[in-house]
């Protein structure tokens, strides 16, 4: 038996939202969308994980969310001119990675980050 996919799936009381911070913002493509489910995804080679922590690492809470991007300070920017809540960050973390938090519609926290090169 082998782990084809992950998928993270969050409760809303209206799924609309979503495709504002998902789509508009983040870029994802909306793959499904059965007016009480929309499914967003991007068509790349993504390596399946799952991680559980006691921290979100720096003393930050643990994030619903890690959504990893290419351009970290167009992401920030567009989240911040969106209104979106920044709950910490964009900071440089001692593991390499650049990364702020944000709230999305649903109150999700979501950690946006890029690998420093």
């Amino acid at each position: 038996m082998k782990v084809l996919r992950i998928v993270a799936n969050i409760q809303a009381p209206d799924i609309a939202p979503a495709k504002r911070f998902y789509r508009d913002i983040l870029g994802l493509d909306v793959i499904m969308d059965h007016g009480w489910i929309a499914t967003f995804g991007a068509a790349t080679d993504m390596t399946v994980q799952l991680s559980i922590a006691s921290e979100g690492g720096s003393g930050t809470p643990v994030p619903d969310l890690s959504i990893e991007v290419d351009d970290l300070d167009t992401a920030f920017q567009a989240m911040s001119a969106s209104g979106f809540p920044i709950e910490y960050g964009p900071t440089d973390e001692p593991w390499g990675v650049r990364r702020f938090y944000v709230r999305d519609p649903f109150g999700k926290l979501v950690n946006i980050l890029v690998h420093k090169n």
